[in-house]
């Protein structure tokens, strides 16, 4: 079943002139336009203007939503990973509430608030350090490498930092699983764009996919995402790289 803009914009709760908007910027075209010119979206673009929302409801950009919803999306892996968003956010807005709880509480008896108590929920900074916890107690015992003691944590490039990761290695386990070479420009365009955005060179990006298979850890949690994409990152890498 097919339906109008004026149907779609009703059931999603947003204007037709969103719409509109996500079909000028190639974020959400419609199934077809027809020889009126009415656009028409199916059961697909549907599940993807849903998938949109959620990330704007995270308040995430329209152009890195764009970059992660492209170069077809696994659908079940943006549903978890948004669901872990939304957690994060939802533990966040408890420990806000908590302080708010507190707060009025010591108003209403005239007490000062104790200066600790004060401020939770306002950073996520220890939510990611705890995190990191377990990957830096690896680090530790296999490397004598302290990831928390190298420099503070920040909220903000850190999310930043996990939103890319998670756009590249959804897009690397995609192109694994549709046959893609590791070579193909489509895969070699996605590395370019991420050593991009981290700022590394092709050997030192290599230097890194080769770590990955050679370490248990991080060898273990690429191939929990998809079989074989760790050795499918490495080809990929030293293509890129020669």
């Amino acid at each position: 079943m097919l339906y109008s803009v004026k149907q779609t914009a009703e059931m999603a709760n947003v204007t037709i002139k969103t719409l509109y908007h996500y079909h000028k910027i190639g974020l959400l075209y419609p199934c077809t336009v027809t020889e009126a010119g009415y656009r028409l979206y199916g059961m697909e673009e549907l599940e993807r203007l849903q998938e949109i929302l959620f990330y704007r409801e995270l308040e995430f950009p329209l152009k890195d939503i764009k970059q992660m919803l492209d170069g077809d999306a696994d659908r079940l892996a943006v549903l978890n990973e948004q669901k872990k968003l939304f957690l994060a956010r939802q533990k966040r807005m408890n420990e806000l509430i908590q302080t708010l709880d507190e707060s009025i509480r010591h108003a209403e008896k005239g007490e000062a608030m104790d200066q600790s108590e004060m401020f939770k929920g306002f950073s996520s900074g220890k939510e990611w350090e705890e995190a990191l916890q377990e990957q830096n107690q690896y680090l530790q015992k296999t490397y004598d490498y302290n990831l928390l003691e190298e420099r503070p944590i920040e909220a903000e490039e850190m999310n930043d930092k996990a939103m890319e990761a998670s756009r590249f290695m959804n897009g690397m386990a995609d192109a694994l699983r549709s046959g893609l070479k590791h070579d193909h420009e489509q895969v070699q365009d996605s590395i370019k764009q991420h050593i991009g955005f981290l700022g590394i060179t092709a050997a030192d990006f290599q230097m890194q996919a080769r770590f990955f298979i050679e370490d248990d850890f991080h060898r273990s949690v690429l191939e929990h995402q998809q079989t074989g994409l760790s050795y499918y990152m490495l080809a990929a890498a030293e293509a890129f790289a020669g």
